[in-house]
C-alpha cells in the first residue's frame, strides 16, 4: 500500500531547532520563503548572457538619478529605490495615476565567487552584470600522466 504525502507548508522555525550548525541554511530559507509572498514589484529579467556572465534587468522608469541604490552584502545583492515625497502641486489635479512611484527592494542571492562588474541605466532599464570569477585553485586542471617504460 503506497502511502502519498502532502507538504502544504514548511514550519521552517521549527525546524530551525534542530539545525544546530545550519544557521545560515536556515536564515536563507527563512529569507527565500519571505521573498515569494512579496509583490512582484519592480518587473524584472534575469538573463544568461554566457557561461560565467548573467544580466538582471530591473524597470525603474520615473526613478532619478541617486533614487537607485545597488548593494551587494554577504553575497545577497540587494537593489532598491526610494523615491522623495512628491509634494501636490495646485495648479493640476491626475485624472489617472497609472506610473508607479513606491519604494521597491528586490533581493537576488548570488552564488559563491559572484562579482558585481557595472550597473547602468538606460531607456528607465537598470542593467547589473554578474560574473562568476571561480579562483585558480578552485578551477579543474588537467593532470599529466607519466607513463613508466
Amino acid at each position: 500500500m503506497t502511502r502519498e504525502i502532502n507538504l502544504r507548508a514548511i514550519d521552517i522555525p521549527t525546524m530551525h531547532k534542530f539545525g544546530i550548525g545550519f544557521d545560515n541554511m536556515f536564515d536563507e530559507l527563512l529569507r527565500m520563503t519571505a521573498q515569494q509572498a512579496s509583490v512582484n514589484y519592480p518587473p524584472h529579467n534575469v538573463i544568461k548572457i554566457a557561461e560565467e556572465i548573467i544580466l538582471i534587468e530591473v524597470a525603474v522608469a520615473g526613478f532619478k538619478e541617486g533614487d537607485i541604490s545597488v548593494v551587494v552584502s554577504d553575497n545577497v545583492l540587494t537593489i532598491s529605490g526610494s523615491k522623495p515625497e512628491v509634494i501636490e502641486n495646485a495648479t493640476y489635479e491626475y485624472y489617472h495615476r497609472g506610473i508607479s512611484s513606491r519604494d521597491f527592494s528586490r533581493q537576488f542571492t548570488l552564488a559563491d565567487y559572484v562579482e558585481v562588474n557595472e550597473a547602468t541605466v538606460e531607456d528607465g532599464i537598470l542593467s547589473v552584470v554578474l560574473e562568476r570569477k571561480l579562483p585558480e585553485y578552485k578551477k579543474p586542471k588537467q593532470i599529466a600522466i607519466k607513463y613508466n617504460k
